[in-house]
């Protein structure tokens, strides 16, 4: 077997957070097991699924890969590959019908899937309205928001993995009697922390919204209308509370679905919590991302080669996920077996383009977007397509939009995604996702309370190691003094120019985007009702926006805003 490369540098922060999630621990809690090692172990069980005598050359090509930083897979399975009931995939959806027996029992499946690691994606628009009858026994429904509590509170309880609270997404039609409460449910700040909230909008309340006509709203149980309220009214009031605290989002279902790879099977309904993976009802899909600051030629361009090289060796693992994996519910096992979706997607983008000396926020920026995300998947479906060859296609293909499609043998019915990449992007020392550069310098608020300070690469790179938290100040005037408009953090990032880079990955994107459209405190509620209707118009499936200091607790911070305030 080829010697394997060492580690390259880890930051301080990337240690922290590996040694609380993710390195093995004895009894007593201590940490027991290397960098290294964590490595050796995830490649050595992801090539488990290989014939007996090609494993020790996966194991290796895996472990590479790894080691280099260039590629990392999606958290449950850097903490639970070759470990005992080894689930290993991020996303799931669960279903909600209008039973109580049937409620309950998706919350019993989501507490095993957030012990196990992952996070799950809700519809609540099946549960009748609140007030409506309930059947022989003369009581009236609590309707969705009550429920959604309940499942919060659960949540609460269970920490996924030990390691982590659990993450859920709660969707509701916006033509749902109840949309409204549903809207407000999180404006006090402290209801629902362990959800995100998303408005399913369909293209008919988009189409009402833009017509300034009322939208049909219709109980699900009894299909009766139960109400005409004028469309702008309802979309008003998503606008003022995702102001207000950031939920909720919108998830454009029609547009979803019109991307569905396997309708014949069920339409999708729901996300998983950071909405970049739809799925079924009981779907799973596991995901990795390729951190592409590190494909940088030292140039002016990507190295190409590597970044395909990498690809096909990314795909090989993702799939080989699937088929090792300790699925928690023998429904998720079925369908997720039946589909083999998987997702590739990216990190570092915005550090490419400072390597790049390209602006963010303009055309080239996006140019270069389109043209790496076009170049994964592209890159990635080819991967499925020989690995179909060699172990067959995904079940479902023969009904599938790819049949139909004309496209050859598949073995994933998607292959990318775009993830948030919190805690892997961490590792990596590299920007988050798509995102673009938060601040030179600032806080993380994570790990239970902890909060780590987090001095951006480029900081160092070009202000030397001595960019701190004792300058957090003066660091964004030094970095623009010296790279110009390629310094330009979040919050300086127009509406038109962050969703305008969404859109170019969503069109290259077989799954969806997720992308923060962060937004200055003295953002205006109209700001909010531009970037909404702006994604609608550009192609996104759905939107999330976040205001400056609109919750009393955010996960980053800006340095120099928290010393001000000091």
């Amino acid at each position: 077997m080829a010697k394997r490369r060492p580690p390259i540098f880890l930051s301080e922060n990337a240690r922290v957070v590996l040694a609380e999630r993710y390195l093995g621990k004895n009894a007593l809690g201590q940490v027991i097991e290397t960098f290294d090692a964590l490595f050796e172990r995830v490649a050595d069980a992801i090539a488990e699924a290989e014939p007996k005598r090609q494993r020790a050359r996966w194991a290796d090509a895996f472990a590479r890969l790894l080691l280099s930083l260039r590629f990392l897979p999606n958290s449950p399975t850097l903490m639970n590959a070759g470990h005992r009931g080894g689930q290993l995939s991020a996303c799931f959806v669960l279903p909600v019908e209008d039973r109580l027996d049937a409620i309950f029992d998706s919350l019993k499946h989501a507490a095993l899937i957030h012990q196990s690691g992952g996070g799950t994606g809700f519809a609540f628009s099946r549960l009748r309205a609140q007030g409506s009858p309930v059947g022989h026994f003369r009581g009236v429904a609590s309707g969705p928001v009550s429920f959604i509590r309940v499942f919060d509170a659960a949540t609460e309880i269970i920490k996924q993995g030990g390691t982590r609270r659990g993450a859920n997404m709660a969707v509701l039609r916006s033509d749902h009697p109840d949309i409204l409460s549903f809207i407000d449910a999180k404006r006090d700040g402290r209801s629902i922390l362990n959800f995100n909230l998303s408005v399913g909008a369909t293209d008919a309340f988009m189409g009402a919204v833009t017509r300034d006509e009322p939208l049909e709203l219709r109980d699900p149980e009894s299909g009766r209308i139960s109400g005409r309220p004028p469309a702008r009214e309802i979309f008003d009031r998503v606008c003022e509370s995702a102001w207000a605290c950031g939920d909720p989002g919108l998830v454009f279902l029609d547009r979803m679905n019109r991307f569905n790879p396997t309708p014949f099977l069920g339409a999708m309904e729901s996300t998983n919590p950071c909405g970049e993976q739809p799925l079924l009802p009981y779907e799973s899909c596991n995901l990795g991302s390729l951190d592409l600051a590190r494909y940088w030629d030292e140039g002016t361009s990507v190295d190409w080669a590597l970044l395909r090289e990498d690809i096909q060796v990314a795909v090989r693992f993702l799939d080989n996920v699937i088929e090792i994996n300790e699925f928690p519910l023998a429904e998720c096992r079925e369908i997720t077996l039946s589909n083999r979706k998987i997702g590739l997607g990216v990190m570092g983008f915005a550090d490419l383009l400072i390597h790049l000396r390209v602006p963010y926020d303009s055309e080239e920026g996006r140019a270069w977007g389109e043209r790496l995300m076009a170049f994964v998947t592209r890159e990635a479906r080819r991967a499925s397509a020989r690995l179909a060859i060699e172990r067959g296609a995904f079940p479902s293909l023969s009904r599938s939009m790819w049949k139909r499609l004309g496209y050859p043998a598949l073995r994933n019915a998607t292959v990318s995604t775009v993830a948030p990449t919190g805690s892997i992007s961490m590792i990596a020392g590299t920007s988050s996702g798509i995102e673009p550069v938060f601040s030179g310098v600032f806080f993380r608020n994570v790990l239970s309370g902890k909060r780590l300070v987090d001095v951006h690469p480029a900081a160092r790179r070009w202000l030397g190691e001595g960019a701190g938290l004792s300058g957090a100040g003066a660091v964004h005037a030094l970095l623009r003094e010296k790279l110009g408009a390629v310094w330009k953090v979040a919050a300086e990032i127009s509406v038109e120019d962050h969703i305008g880079m969404q859109a170019v990955f969503q069109r290259h994107s077989d799954s969806a985007v997720s992308k923060t459209i962060n937004l200055p405190e003295a953002a205006t509620v109209e700001d909010v009702r531009e970037a909404f209707l702006r994604a609608y118009a550009a192609g996104c499936k759905g939107i999330t926006v976040y205001r400056d200091k609109s919750r009393e607790t955010q996960v980053l911070e800006s340095a120099a805003a928290v010393c001000q305030r000091c």
